[in-house]
């Protein structure tokens, strides 16, 4: 796909896991190129997208990303998308990778049914500490640099 940014990203903010795995690939955005939309609220209104087939259940159900010319990706495929985008490689791998992929393929809609579950028992703080490890890394980064000057 050759998306265009940024990437609207349509997402149950109500999980546990997929709010935290959310909120890490954003903390990650360093080039601005994604915005999380919740559609979990009650007050997400999906009647711009009901004309494609887009529904506030299917995006409850699997994850879903348009881009800025109004393109979708969803599932999988919306996955290794966002983790290419904010440069984690290594997950958009696991993703999309071409022995991965159609394990992902059929693993995702298993845990995209159970993800509550997941979350309870703990899952999302895998994601948690990936995003603690991104602010561990830039807060050290900056006391490094100061005013042009870096020291090593």
């Amino acid at each position: 796909m050759n998306e265009q940014y940024p990437l609207t990203v349509y997402f149950d903010a109500s999980c546990g896991l997929c709010n935290s795995e959310m909120q890490t690939i954003k903390i990650h955005d360093d080039q601005k190129r994604l915005v999380l939309a919740n559609c979990s609220e009650s007050s997400f209104d999906d009647s711009p997208f009901r004309g494609q087939g887009i529904t506030r259940e299917a995006m409850m159900a699997c994850l879903h990303v348009r881009d800025a010319r109004g393109d979708w990706v969803k599932g999988v495929a919306a996955f290794e998308l966002l983790y290419r985008s904010v440069g984690m490689t290594g997950f958009a791998r696991l993703w999309g990778g071409r022995y991965t992929r159609p394990l992902m393929e059929r693993v995702y809609p298993w845990v995209a049914r159970h993800r509550r579950l997941l979350s309870w028992t703990g899952m999302s703080a895998l994601f948690n500490l990936l995003g603690k490890c991104k602010a561990k890394r830039a807060y050290r980064q900056s006391r490094r640099c100061s005013e042009g000057q870096c020291s090593l």
